[in-house]
């Protein structure tokens, strides 16, 4: 019998707007009928970046409620995610102060690591009941930091804590495949599966792969050696494995499908 093949997370829009083309959903409508037709085509989980009715990015409860409120009213059953990031909202203190103060709450949260505030913010979100993607770049001008900043918090902070906490990798660089290596990090299985060196040991609530426009396939193609979960939509990627533009978040989402592991 054919397995099924393992679900991807859809970013439905992210930084894009309408200038990207006519895969970019926009109004909540578009958004929610998006979202419902890529959950069809396999997709486990939906992240959406709420917008004003200007087209600002932002996290405030009169927008981010709203939204949530059409997806879940239009039949989209999987986790919801919003991001909680300073391109919606730049002071740290007033970014805990909007998610303190969300009526209708997401299933899980983006945190940017690499973002002033990031611990305190993701700490907010846990004791209001909201996982975290923990948003770390494996490359790029930040460095390591990032990263050794989120595994110095997650050893801090309680075990339940922690297992609400997953790793969101972004792919930054071309070559995505460096393995993990060095006595006792990790089993000779993960190393072939070709994680990179950062995340020979991870964390209690998974790892998640995901990359941008050219990085995005590569991306995807080693979350489904690793086995960790995978990431795209119009958000991340405008273009098919062959080079096609992409006509919608469930096409992408099909295309990720074809590539990712199939479950017993």
């Amino acid at each position: 019998m054919r397995t099924a093949a393992r679900p991807a997370v859809v970013s439905l829009n992210g930084s894009r707007g309408a200038a990207d083309g006519p895969a970019v959903p926009m109004s909540p409508q578009d958004l929610a009928d998006s979202a419902v037709r890529a959950v069809a085509a396999g997709a486990a989980e939906v992240l959406v970046h709420p917008r004003t009715p200007c087209g600002r990015e932002s996290i405030s409860p009169r927008v981010v409620g709203p939204l949530l409120e059409v997806l879940r009213g239009a039949g989209v059953g999987v986790p919801l995610t919003v991001p909680a990031s300073i391109g919606a909202e730049p002071d740290p203190a007033e970014r805990r102060a909007r998610v303190r103060a969300w009526t209708v709450l997401p299933d899980r949260a983006v945190v940017h690591f690499a973002e002033p505030g990031a611990a305190a913010l993701a700490l907010a979100l846990l004791e209001r009941g909201v996982a975290v993607d923990a948003v770390v770049p494996l490359a790029g001008p930040a460095g390591p930091e990032p990263l050794e900043r989120l595994r110095s918090w997650l050893t801090r902070i309680p075990s339940a804590g922690a297992d609400g906490v997953r790793v969101a990798a972004e792919i930054t660089e071309s070559r995505t495949d460096t393995p993990c290596t060095g006595p006792g990090r990790t089993t000779g299985a993960v190393a072939r599966a070709g994680l990179p060196v950062g995340l020979c040991e991870p964390p209690p609530g998974g790892v998640l792969l995901f990359g941008r426009d050219g990085a995005s396939w590569p991306a995807l193609r080693l979350a489904a050696r690793s086995g960790t979960a995978a990431r795209t939509g119009v958000g991340d990627v405008l273009h098919l494995p062959d080079g096609r533009p992409a006509r919608s978040n469930a096409e992408l989402v099909a295309a990720a499908r074809e590539l990712l592991p199939r479950e017993a």
